[in-house]
């Protein structure tokens, strides 16, 4: 009888290590490609919030520099944590497959977002917006800040970084375009989406093409940090600046001159629809696949589309045009 009992005792104790708990709260994580940038803060607080709306618990996570070994690293922990999903904003799309792959094998549902893995390392992609129109809008208002004619130049974030790769590709379409015959790209630079850095390259920049007309910055730390260099050096005028920035960073570049327009869309909305998708991916709502819909909270019901690598993707929405009009009223939301 007690040898009896004592199997019992063993196997209820086994039964309850491999066994969640009936009514568990699962835990939802997001990695962001590193610490410190506003962008990523916002977009992580409106995943936290999607996630806690559906009774989820958050984990927020960045690395101290934007490499894929250290999101690596973060992923191995998680794994270890047994989390239900992990949201992401990829430092590089193609190394981080293993760890995410192994993720995957581990019933974990993998989400993108901002800056995507590829294909086979994710579930689905949230994509802020058509990525042709945010490339080919930036050289547009390039060229009209330009009248048409002179040196431009990008600044980037890290040359691996799929989303600005993506723009950027998009940018040099446009540019190929007849009306662009007298407006010259000289450069690429890339900040790594560190201040100090991106201050260093327009600098840089200026030094370089002392004839510069526009810089294009598709990141929100790179394009502060321009705006910061052109303010000090009084060049509001003869060096404009347009990209993709944060309307509360950006006010008083904006009212200064300095950068005319600027455009982006809203981060915390973006990181709120990949909450979403990431319940609803861990729930089996859906289950990444094409022509299947998603009822996203306040956004309402979004399509997984196909994407330009094969895998599928969730668009947020267009790009929105933020200047003089209009940046006061939404330099205090985000």
């Amino acid at each position: 009888m007690g040898k009896r009992v004592s199997l019992l005792v063993l196997l209820l104790v086994f039964g309850c290590l491999v066994a969640a708990p009936a009514g568990e709260v699962k835990k939802y994580a997001f990695i962001f490609k590193s610490t410190g940038n506003p962008f990523g803060e916002k977009l992580m607080e409106g995943y936290k919030t999607a996630i806690e709306e559906q009774g989820g618990e958050c984990i927020l996570r960045a690395p101290d520099l934007p490499t894929a070994e250290a999101q690596i690293a973060i992923i191995e922990e998680l794994i270890a944590q047994r989390v239900a999903a992990i949201g992401l904003s990829a430092n590089d799309p193609d190394a981080l497959q293993p760890v995410l792959r192994k993720a995957m094998r581990a019933g974990i549902r993998i989400v993108t977002a901002d800056s995507a893995t590829n294909a086979a390392s994710r579930d689905v992609h949230i994509n802020q917006a058509d990525p042709e129109l945010i490339g080919r809008v930036q050289v547009q208002a390039a060229y009209e800040m330009a009248k048409g004619k002179g040196d431009i130049a990008v600044l980037s974030a890290t040359s691996q970084a799929t989303n600005q790769n993506i723009w950027i590709e998009w940018m040099r379409k446009e540019l190929n375009n007849p009306r662009y015959e007298e407006l010259r790209l000289r450069k690429v630079a890339y900040g790594d989406d560190l201040r100090d850095k991106s201050t260093s390259e327009t600098e840089a920049l200026l030094k370089t093409f002392p004839n510069l007309k526009v810089i294009i910055a598709p990141t929100t730390v790179g394009i502060a940090a321009a705006g910061k260099v052109l303010t000090d050096k009084d060049l509001a005028g003869k060096v404009f600046l347009t990209g993709l920035g944060l309307p509360s960073e950006m006010a008083e570049y904006i009212q200064n001159g300095v950068c005319p327009w600027m455009y982006l869309w809203n981060p915390i909305d973006l990181g709120y629809l990949a909450g979403y998708a990431a319940v609803a991916l861990s729930n089996e709502t859906i289950s990444g696949h094409q022509n299947e819909s998603l009822v996203a909270g306040h956004l309402g019901e979004k399509q997984v589309v196909e994407a330009s690598d094969g895998g599928t993707e969730i668009m947020l929405g267009a790009p929105f045009r933020f200047d003089k009009s209009n940046i006061d009223e939404w330099k205090s939301v985000y």
